[in-house]
C-alpha cells in the first residue's frame, strides 16, 4: 500500500483486532492517523464535532482496512458527552487506542491572555483527556492491551514564541502523561506524539496570524520556518502518523512516557 510515496511501513495486520479511538479526526494528523491505523489492520472510530467530514473519511478507510469504520460525532468540550461517547463504545467491545488530539488555541503573547482563555482549551484537551482515560483504561486492562497517545506540540521542549496559551497548555498534557506513565496498568502504555511545522490547516492558519501581526509575505514566514528545519520542508501528516501509529504496536509495549518530536530536526534541545 502506498500512503507515503513508498511502500506502506507496517504490516497490513499489524494492529488487526484492535479497535482505537482517534479525536479530532476531521483533518490534519488526526485523519492520517486514522488512514495510517485502518491500513494496519484497526478497526477505527473518529471522532470530531464535523460529521460531513468523518462520514467521508469513514468511506476512505474501508478502502484502506477492513475495519469496521465508524464516524463518532463528539464535542471534547461538553464532558457529559465524552463520558456518554465512552459508554456507547464499551457497549461494542473494549477500546485498545486511545488517540488524544484536538485543536489548538488561537495565537497571541502569554502576558495578553485573560483568564478566560484558558478554560475552553484546557477543556477540550486535557480534561476531556482525562476524561477518556478515566473511562477506558478499566477495559483495556481487562483485554491485556491498551496504547495511549496524545498528539500535542514541540513546544512541550521549547516554547514557540506568540503562542503563549497553547504552549502553557502542551506542557500542562506532557506532564499529565508523564505522571501517569506511572500509574497505568503494566499493559497501557502512555506516549505523546510532537509534531514540527506540519502541513495542516492549523499551520496555514498560525501563518495568517504572523502575516498579520508583522506584515510579511507568507513566503516570508514560510521562509523563516524553514531556516529552522534541517530537512528543508514541512513535514506530511502521514510522516506524523507513522510514528504514532508505531507507538501503537505490540512492539512498542516497552515505550512508556516518552515524547517523541517529528519536527525534521527544528528543536535544538536533546
Amino acid at each position: 500500500m502506498d500512503l507515503l510515496g513508498h511502500d506502506f511501513p507496517f504490516h497490513a495486520k499489524a494492529l488487526a483486532g484492535r479497535r482505537a479511538l482517534i479525536c479530532g479526526a476531521s483533518g490534519g494528523i488526526g485523519a492520517a492517523t486514522a488512514r495510517m491505523m485502518a491500513a494496519a489492520g484497526a478497526s477505527t472510530v473518529v471522532a470530531a464535532r464535523s460529521v460531513d467530514k468523518l462520514e467521508a473519511l469513514v468511506s476512505e478507510l474501508g478502502e484502506l482496512g477492513p475495519g469496521p469504520h465508524t464516524a463518532m460525532a463528539l464535542d471534547l468540550e461538553d464532558l457529559e458527552a465524552v463520558s456518554t461517547a465512552v459508554e456507547s463504545l464499551l457497549s461494542d467491545g473494549p477500546v485498545h487506542i486511545l488517540v488524544n488530539n484536538a485543536g489548538g488555541p488561537p495565537g497571541g503573547a502569554l502576558i495578553d491572555a485573560d483568564v478566560d482563555e484558558f478554560l475552553a482549551p484546557f477543556q477540550r484537551h486535557l480534561h476531556a483527556s482525562h476524561t477518556l482515560v478515566k473511562g477506558l483504561v478499566p477495559s483495556m486492562e481487562d483485554a491485556g492491551y491498551g496504547r495511549i497517545v496524545q498528539i500535542i506540540s514541540t513546544s512541550v521542549k521549547e516554547p514557540i514564541p506568540n503562542i503563549g496559551v497553547s504552549n502553557t497548555l502542551r506542557g500542562a498534557m506532557a506532564s499529565w502523561a508523564k505522571t501517569l506513565s506511572r500509574e497505568l496498568p503494566p499493559c497501557v502504555t502512555i506516549n505523546n506524539v510532537l509534531p514540527g511545522f506540519t502541513a495542516t490547516d492549523r499551520l496555514s492558519s498560525l501563518a495568517n496570524s504572523i502575516q498579520a501581526r508583522t506584515g510579511k509575505s507568507a513566503e516570508d514566514v514560510h521562509r523563516g520556518w524553514m531556516d529552522q528545519v534541517p530537512i528543508d520542508r514541512l513535514i506530511d501528516p502521514l510522516e506524523t502518523a507513522a510514528a504514532l501509529t508505531f507507538l501503537t504496536l505490540p512492539a512498542a509495549g516497552a515505550i512508556r512516557g516518552v515524547s517523541l518530536a517529528v519536527d525534521g530536526g527544528r528543536l535544538r534541545s536533546i
